[in-house]
């Protein structure tokens, strides 16, 4: 098969499913926007109020620097940091997103082992996302197999840092449907609404491991293969 068709095969699907999953998670929570939430608090109170109730006090909610969906929580400062639709609004995403984050926090209380492992990692990712790409070009304009070899090493850290991020997310979800139904922020009709922003969220992150891995798979097959032919 020539380059260009393992290009097609290995990076354009999981670019078109990548794609796909972004559209259904932005149109899944702008449909659950309009929802208002039954108790009529705000994504901010509902994450203060589960913090609370796990002994979190130390933890601040405060607004996302960012726009949609930048939504987080930094594990360094402490913080939930939730978006201004989610900090201000009163909806069924506010509250199912708002809850998510505080599943962070409370993996990072507990020591959870996939948090502290993904927390770990995140020096030796920042370094290899900016630089394995470089790396990689330069070593194939110099014909140099053991830089090419480095860069593909550098990116398998980005690929494994987004593995380890699956049952980072998965959890966070779990704990958060978890603290809605046990605090009552929830009611039983609601939880199917909460749960489908909470899976479409999901799988953007099942999206884009897919898309890491064959990106993975593609550049040690045409860089490491070709050279060891």
């Amino acid at each position: 098969m020539s380059g260009f068709g393992l290009y097609l095969l290995f990076l354009v699907p999981p670019l078109l499913i990548g794609l796909y999953v972004q559209h259904k998670l932005k149109r899944t929570v702008a449909e659950q926007l309009q929802v208002e939430a039954s108790t009529g608090m705000t994504g901010a109170q509902v994450a203060r109020a589960i913090l609370d109730r796990n002994g979190l006090d130390g933890v601040e909610v405060e607004r996302s620097p960012g726009g949609a969906l930048s939504d987080h929580y930094d594990p360094r400062k402490r913080a939930v940091f939730l978006s201004e639709p989610v900090h201000d609004g009163t909806s069924l995403a506010s509250t199912a997103i708002g809850a998510h984050e505080v599943g962070h926090a409370i993996q990072h209380a507990t020591a959870y082992g996939a948090f502290r492992l993904r927390s770990a990692m995140w020096p030796a990712v920042a370094f290899a996302s900016n630089a394995w790409f470089f790396i990689l070009l330069i070593g194939a304009f110099m014909n140099a197999l053991g830089l090419v070899q480095f860069a593909i090493v550098l990116f398998a850290v980005v690929v494994l840092f987004q593995l380890v991020t699956l049952p980072v997310e998965f959890d966070a979800s779990r704990r958060a449907m978890a603290q809605l139904a046990g605090v009552g922020l929830v009611a039983p009709a609601e939880r199917d609404g909460a749960q489908k922003v909470l899976r479409a969220a999901a799988l953007t992150y099942v999206a884009a491991a897919l898309a890491a891995l064959t990106q993975l798979a593609y550049y040690a097959l045409i860089f490491l293969g070709n050279r060891n032919n």
